[in-house]
């Protein structure tokens, strides 16, 4: 599912290097607590982008729900999330991984994915291989 959720008013936190940092460290304790896939994620200044498979019993609702609770309690600046957030399932989940890890080349923040360290693009932060997972769940 690749899952979109926005700052209130479109505020740029995450241009702060320790907020965006803090954003990935939450997303990896919540799936700690919450076991989900991620296959990548980007945050970019204003927004959030994560392409991941949440098997039962967890809930998409439930990880966001503790992703922005806890990162915003983590930050300490207030509430700064829109309430709510997207989900979409994508035809071809391959598409929408290059989707998010492009983003900040197209929004003119890196020339190349692997320069903006605030995605799994980058190559330094751990995800799951979507050809590795389809690979099992055909097996």
């Amino acid at each position: 599912m690749l899952i979109t959720t926005t700052v209130k008013n479109r505020r740029r936190i995450f241009d702060d290097e320790a907020f965006a940092r803090e954003a990935i460290e939450t997303l990896y304790r919540v799936q700690k607590l919450h076991p989900f896939i991620l296959f990548g994620f980007v945050i970019m200044p204003d927004h959030c982008h994560l392409l991941v498979y949440v098997p039962a019993p967890e809930s998409i609702s439930t990880i966001m729900r503790v992703f922005k609770y806890g990162l915003t309690f983590n930050l300490g600046i207030g509430a700064f999330w829109q309430a709510r957030f997207h989900i979409g399932l994508p035809k071809n989940p391959q598409s929408s991984l290059w989707y998010i890890h492009h983003n900040p080349v197209r929004a003119g923040l890196a020339e190349k994915l692997q320069d903006y360290p605030w995605s799994s693009g980058s190559g330094r932060w751990k995800v799951a291989r979507l050809d590795d997972f389809y690979r099992s769940q055909a097996g």
